[in-house]
Formats: structure tokens, C-alpha cells, sequence
């Protein structure tokens, strides 16, 4: 009897712990939408459309929107798609989307929508757009992969190209309330080296907005969908056209949300116009990825990928006041090329001058001083000679020897600093080795395991760092005073570090 009791208490036991895990499973659960639509040449058609579903979908505590590919418009001939394009800043269709948003306090994924590009009127790009519950834009993507088909058995031909331009930049995941989202298009679904590209960026969901052809859908659209959710352990959302938009085209529809498992949690069939609602639960990813860390297995000392051309941000020609605000001073130059105020010493470094107070140790023929734009990782600082030399072949025998001697001092502090036992110590020498500063410097990084989920990629990100492209950095820039307090922190901190070593070497 004793034991039957026991049994019984166990039985209750982990049933009350099932259903505690339940309860906290659903309290983080977000509720997305996944839409399903027919788009034709009328766009104004194609915004009630638009604006239905979010109307509705907001009733049901929806957070994000998820629309297919050419939710604006779909149109017969080439020369109604570029009367119809709009830019991305100051378009009509782009604000009402954003409007939506505001008002119903819902985040969108919308697109790709025609961009028009006023530089070149014959072509468009395919853009993905990510807007905010106050209407800003906060991230925007340009299809890199454009689908050029034709297979005559079937009677299909579709040459994107003839309309679109590719663009040119994996975009890094962006953060949202149903978790960090990876951005792609329609025909990127066929190529896995951007999904992985993604997720090895840290994305939990893969979005892919899409306007399949009834023939490549039935044959590889749940397929394709499915193999990207398990193979990156991310939800998938994939947003659809469905049915005949005109006499030349239609659409396989199957809007979908597959979860990490692969498993698929909503399918819009072929309804339209539709939406149905699905939970992202970051327990669910966490599960799969802990039970199965197959990114953690990854070899990448045999094969590796690396995203050469990353972007982070809107794209200046996206941007306005209210979705990413940049400062004149930050558009005028980098911080690295900003000149110290005219009543404190300076420090030539390459084209640059540093800041006496950016500077927090300095040796008889080298000096070490805090990064002016945007560290790579925390802790990240820099060591050059005095003089300038640019090469590391440059240098004297003893400013060689006093340059090695201060990357060693300079590694000991930022790894007592930073509380790291590991340190990546690089010299970009040389142009071709990515040297943008033309004066020979050191960076020391301090490492901590899991800052990158590929070790090697903190190289890549080092490649980025100091790069501006249109006047808009990948970060905003350091204030003065952020600087002039990492160097004052570190110079005590240097201080402390040369006295003990000092009373050792007695």
C-alpha cells in the first residue's frame, strides 16, 4: 500500500511538473500570421487586401505579418511593372504599409515589392521589407537569387531578370518580437548557402515571401521549405501568392509555417485571400537545437562559408527620420578620419590623428589606444609605432622589438580586464590583407568561447569594421566620451598591471 502511494505521489508529481512546463512554454509562445493572396495589376485592389488581413489579424493578438512576394502588384508586360514601381522613401504603397503598421501596432514583412530605382528606370529590384509597430523601417532586403526559368515541357518561362536587378548583400538577421529573422525571397529558397548564412548569423526564423508557379510548387515547395527548417533548426514562414493573377500567371499558394522540427504548423492550402495564425515558441528552438547541436558539429576546419558581403542596416536610399536617424557628423566621415580638438595632443596614425585622451599606454616607440570605430568585440584596442611605418618590414630593429613588447603588455591587461583566457592578436599588413589605415597596427581582441559561433568569423567581422559606404557606417560611432572613458579605465588599469609585474621581476 505504502508503495502504491508512493507511485501515485510520483505520478502526481511529474504531472504538476508537465504542466508547469507547459504553462511556461506558452507564456513565451509569439503569435504570428502567414498570408495568402492573388495579386493583380491593381494595386489599390492589393491594398485593401493588405489592409484587411491586418485589421483582422490584429484582433487576434497577432504580433508580425508575414505578406508573399509582389504583395503590391502583379502585372502582364514589363512596362506596366515599371509605371507601376515605386521607391522604397517616400512611396505611395510603402507609407500606407507603414501607416498600417502604426496604427494597428503590428510588425510587417512585406515583399518583395517592386522597388524603383531612379537610376535606372528599365529595371527594378525585388525588396523585402521589414517594418516596426510605429512605421518605421528597420531593415530592408534586395533578392540576390532572380528566377530565369524555362522549361518548354511544362510551358513555363519566367525570366526575372528582364525586370529586376539582383541585389548585392546578404542582410544580417534582424531583431523582432517573435524572434531575430533572417530575410530572403521566393527563388533564394533553392540556395542554402544564404539560409545557412543566416542562421550561422544567429537567426531563429527564415523568411521567405514568395510567388511559386503552380509547377515548381507542386514538385519542391513543402520539400525545399521543410529541408531549410531542419537542416538550420529555425521556424520557417513562407509567405504566398495563390491562383491566376493574370492569363499568363498562377500561383501555387500553401502559405507555411514549419517549425524547427520540420514540422509544419500552418498550411493556407488554397485559399486566398487568407491568413492563419501560428505560435513561435523559443522553447521549441532551444529544445531542438540542445537535443540535436548540429551547429555545433559542424566542421569548419574542413569546409566553411563565409558571407563576403554583409550588410547590417537600411540602406541609406531606405532610410528617413524616423526609421534610422543618422547625424551629419557621422555622415560626414568616419570617427577614425575626425580630427582632435585643436587644443589637445595628438598622435599621427596613418591619415588620422588620435586624441592624447583616446591613448592609455605609451611605450618609448609604440603606443596602444582605444578603437575610434566600431569594436569588433568588446575589449577591442589597437597598437601602433609612433612613427609612422606601414608595413611591419618597415620597422627598425628596435622599434620591432618594442612593438612586439607592447602587443604581449597590451594582451596580459585586456585579458585581465575582460576576464578571458584567450586573445586573437592580428596585423592586417598590407592592402590586400585588409589594412585601411596605411600605418602598421596590431588588434587585440580578447575571446570568450560562444562570441562567434564559427571561430574564424570574428576575421570577417574585422574586415567590416571600419568600413562606410555611402557615408553610412555598419554601427553608429563612439562617442568621445565612451572613448575617453574605456582609455582612462584601461589606463589605471595598465598602471596597476606594471607595478605587480614590476615586484615580481624583483
Amino acid at each position: 500500500m505504502r508503495n502504491w502511494s508512493l507511485n501515485l505521489l510520483s505520478k502526481i508529481s511529474r504531472i504538476q511538473v508537465i504542466r508547469q512546463a507547459y504553462k511556461s512554454t506558452m507564456s513565451s509562445t509569439k503569435r504570428i500570421a502567414v498570408c495568402q493572396m492573388t495579386s493583380g495589376a491593381d494595386k489599390q485592389a492589393n491594398l485593401n487586401v493588405v489592409s484587411k488581413i491586418i485589421s483582422d489579424a490584429a484582433k487576434e493578438n497577432v504580433e508580425m505579418l508575414f505578406f508573399p512576394e509582389a504583395c503590391d502588384f502583379i502585372c502582364e508586360n514589363k512596362q506596366d511593372v515599371f509605371n507601376n514601381a515605386e521607391p522604397i522613401k517616400g512611396g505611395f504603397t510603402v507609407g500606407k504599409y507603414r501607416e498600417l503598421a502604426a496604427t494597428h501596432k503590428v510588425w510587417l514583412s512585406m515583399g518583395g515589392i517592386h522597388e524603383k530605382d531612379e537610376k535606372n528606370p528599365s529595371k527594378t529590384y525585388n525588396t523585402h521589407l521589414i517594418i516596426d509597430n510605429n512605421g518605421a523601417i528597420v531593415q530592408t532586403y534586395r533578392k540576390l537569387h532572380l528566377f530565369d526559368v524555362e522549361i518548354p515541357e511544362k510551358n513555363v518561362r519566367m525570366k526575372e531578370s528582364d525586370v529586376s536587378m539582383s541585389g548585392n548583400h546578404v542582410v544580417s538577421p534582424v531583431d523582432t518580437p517573435v524572434g531575430k529573422l533572417g530575410l530572403a525571397i521566393c527563388y533564394d529558397l533553392r540556395f542554402p548557402e544564404l539560409s545557412t548564412s543566416l542562421s550561422i548569423m544567429k537567426a531563429e526564423i527564415l523568411s521567405y515571401p514568395s510567388a511559386f508557379t503552380q509547377v515548381t510548387g507542386e514538385a519542391h515547395w513543402h520539400v525545399l521549405l521543410r529541408a531549410r527548417a531542419i537542416e538550420n533548426q529555425c521556424y520557417v514562414i513562407a509567405a504566398a501568392q495563390s491562383g491566376a493573377h493574370n492569363a499568363k500567371r498562377k500561383s501555387y499558394g500553401h502559405a507555411l509555417c514549419v517549425d524547427p522540427w520540420g514540422r509544419i504548423l500552418v498550411d493556407c492550402e488554397l485559399q486566398s485571400p487568407c491568413y492563419k495564425v501560428a505560435e513561435i515558441s523559443r522553447e521549441k528552438l532551444t529544445d531542438v537545437r540542445r537535443n540535436m547541436p548540429v551547429f555545433q558539429h559542424r566542421r569548419p576546419d574542413v569546409y566553411s562559408l563565409y558571407t563576403l558581403s554583409l550588410r547590417k542596416d537600411v540602406l541609406p536610399e531606405h532610410e528617413d527620420a524616423s526609421s534610422s536617424p543618422v547625424t551629419k557628423e557621422v555622415q560626414s566621415a568616419p570617427p577614425e578620419v575626425e580630427q582632435g580638438c585643436s587644443n589637445e595632443p595628438t598622435n599621427e596614425f596613418g591619415h588620422v590623428r588620435i586624441r592624447e585622451s583616446c591613448i592609455f599606454y605609451k611605450s618609448k616607440l609604440s603606443y596602444a589606444f582605444v578603437n575610434l570605430s566600431r569594436c569588433v568585440i568588446p575589449g577591442h584596442v589597437l597598437i601602433a609605432p609612433i612613427r609612422r611605418a606601414e608595413r611591419n618590414s618597415d620597422l627598425t630593429e628596435d622599434e620591432a622589438q618594442d612593438f612586439y613588447k607592447t602587443i604581449r603588455l597590451v594582451q596580459r591587461l585586456m585579458e585581465s580586464v575582460h576576464r578571458a583566457n584567450s586573445c586573437t592578436v592580428t596585423i592586417q599588413d598590407g592592402p590586400d590583407a585588409g589594412q585601411t589605415v596605411k600605418h602598421l597596427h596590431c588588434h587585440i581582441m580578447p575571446r570568450k568561447k560562444g562570441d562567434f559561433i564559427e571561430n574564424d568569423l570574428i576575421y570577417l567581422e574585422l574586415a567590416k569594421h571600419d568600413q562606410f559606404k555611402s557615408g553610412h557606417p555598419s554601427k553608429p560611432a563612439r562617442t568621445r566620451e565612451e572613448m575617453e572613458s574605456e582609455a582612462a579605465l584601461l589606463k589605471k588599469e595598465m598602471e596597476i598591471l606594471l607595478e605587480k609585474e614590476k615586484k615580481w621581476s624583483v
